[in-house]
């Protein structure tokens, strides 16, 4: 059961959800505060565009283990029904080099960028950040160090991409366990509910609307809103080749800032800060891990 309270007094309206949720044998009310649209319009300046690239654990499917090879099996199997497909052994080799990046069991994260948008003498500047490399565990460490120190409010900093919810989010949490690493608080989400997780911002989910069948990819999102699409020079089907054969991290590393840029340019439109995007002055490349924390942190 929900309830709508209505707050006037501040000036601007800020609408409270009320949810009455079972715990146990007793009834709580869960307080959910949805901002108005001036605080959401300022919270620009607290969130951190995130973007990650991934690639199959193995170059190809030859390459896994007996055990794995059977548990891929198991998985396309399942693809295999959903999409109406015959299964059979060439088929299982094909969805492996199609599909296993998408997946935190078969996959790895090779690069993880973020951007965020920062106020400098009068100007705005696009930070950003990225975390690349062949050693999972590493990319991954140094990635979590800067959000335990520097993120880890979850009441003053936001984290924001297209599809963050259902991927880049949970396949960095499920990644960052398997390699033996502690999530800082603020990634600490298994098992919460939707109002528990409003530090997370989603393009993708803020245009649904409400329609949860439907998906946007962030190529059609950016020609819509007229934004420099990330996709042109390469697109993420074609992330695991530039790895695995083209050996090119840069490559990948510039792809995600891309995408990274793209978002952040996305999410100001969508929520009327257009301005944004005219006043930044330059795209600003951080790579050294202190400096970026006492840049765009503060």
């Amino acid at each position: 059961m929900i309830f709508l309270k209505k707050d006037d007094s501040n000036g601007g309206t800020n609408v409270e959800l009320l949810t009455l949720i079972s715990e146990g044998n007793s009834l709580a009310i869960v307080q959910v505060k949805l901002h108005n649209m001036h605080q959401f319009r300022n919270c620009i300046f607290n969130t951190v565009f995130i973007d990650i690239e991934t690639v199959s654990q193995k170059r190809d499917w030859e390459d896994l283990s007996p055990s794995m090879k059977n548990l891929w099996s198991h998985k396309t199997n399942s693809i295999s029904r959903y999409q109406d497909l015959n299964l059979t052994l060439d088929l299982e080799k094909n969805l492996y080099h199609k599909k296993a990046a998408i997946y935190a069991e078969f996959g790895k994260i090779i690069c993880i960028s973020i951007g965020m948008f920062y106020r400098r003498n009068g100007e705005v500047e696009l930070y950003r950040k990225s975390f690349c490399g062949d050693s999972e565990q590493d990319l991954l460490e140094d990635f979590l160090k800067l959000v335990a120190q520097e993120f880890n409010d979850s009441n003053r900093f936001y984290f924001c991409g297209h599809n963050i919810r259902e991927f880049d989010v949970p396949y960095i949490c499920r990644r960052a366990l398997v390699n033996g690493l502690k999530l800082p608080s603020t990634l600490q989400i298994s098992g919460k509910k939707s109002w528990q997780l409003q530090h997370f911002l989603d393009t993708l989910q803020l245009w649904k609307f409400g329609d949860y069948k439907h998906y946007t990819s962030l190529s059609l999102m950016c020609e819509l809103f007229d934004i420099a699409s990330p996709k042109d020079k390469m697109d993420g089907a074609q992330v695991g080749t530039t790895y695995y054969d083209e050996e090119d991290l840069d490559k990948i590393r510039l792809y995600c800032e891309q995408d990274v840029k793209a978002v952040a340019y996305l999410f100001a439109k969508m929520i009327g800060r257009e301005d944004i995007e005219k006043s930044v002055t330059r795209p600003v490349e951080i790579r050294n891990l202190e400096k970026v924390t006492t840049a765009i942190a503060s």
